[in-house]
């Protein structure tokens, strides 16, 4: 009679081992692999005149002119939130500071308000 009862110990020990193993997972892969759409505002984006191209990368941006490649702007950016970023940085053109609040309505679409109030639209470039 023992010796069933250590089987069947041993049997439900290896089913909660397997049933944990189950729950682990592995950590996500890094923005940009596997040829998946990239998370959060990393990458390219272009305003909706055609005129100019932000690219976000490592909580740095830059913008140029999609006609001549002049750099327009550059600086920084950080998410306060899940969908909404705070991008600081100086307008090469005007040599003055500028600032945007972004909010992410989809993957492929930023809304930003200027510090100055103005409105304008980003759409993720493939």
């Amino acid at each position: 009679m023992n010796i069933p009862r250590k089987v069947v110990t041993a049997g439900m020990a290896m089913v909660a081992a397997g049933a944990l193993a189950a729950c682990t997972t592995s950590p996500p892969p890094p923005p940009g692999a596997g040829g998946g759409m990239r998370s959060g505002v990393e990458g390219s984006w272009i305003d909706a005149q055609g005129t100019g191209l932000s690219t976000f990368t490592g909580g740095a941006f830059q913008t140029v002119a999609t006609d001549t490649g002049q750099k327009l702007s550059d600086g920084s950016y950080r998410m306060t939130g899940p969908s909404s970023v705070e991008i600081t940085g100086t307008s090469l053109i005007r040599q003055s500071p500028i600032s945007f609040n972004c909010l992410m309505v989809s993957t492929s679409q930023l809304n930003c308000t200027s510090a100055t109030g103005q409105n304008f639209v980003l759409t993720r470039r493939a």
